[in-house]
C-alpha cells in the first residue's frame, strides 16, 4: 500500500481521514495475506478518496502562487502612485 502525501492527507476533511485511515488498514491487511488483487482495488479506492484532497492542495498552491506574483506588482504600484 502506498501512503497519500503528508500535504494531502493533512487536508482530508475528518470524514475522509477515518475512511481513509480504515481502508489503508484493510490493504495492509489483504498484502500481509498475499491478496494482492484485492490490495490493488483497496489501492484505487484511496486514490480515488484523496482526489478532493489533492484538488484543493492545487487551489492553495494556485492562491499562493498568485499571490507571489501580485503582491510585487501591487506593491510597485503603491509606491508608483506615493511618487506623483
Amino acid at each position: 500500500m502506498r501512503h497519500a502525501s503528508v500535504q494531502v492527507r493533512a487536508l482530508l476533511t475528518e470524514e475522509e481521514r477515518a475512511r481513509y485511515e480504515k481502508l489503508f488498514e484493510v490493504g495492509k491487511y489483504l498484502e500481509s495475506q498475499e491478496r494482492r488483487d484485492l490490495a490493488y482495488t483497496i489501492q484505487r479506492e484511496l486514490e480515488f478518496l484523496i482526489e478532493p484532497a489533492i484538488e484543493r492542495l492545487q487551489e492553495k498552491g494556485r492562491q499562493r502562487g498568485n499571490r507571489d506574483y501580485l503582491d510585487p506588482i501591487v506593491t510597485r504600484a503603491k509606491n508608483n502612485e506615493e511618487q506623483i
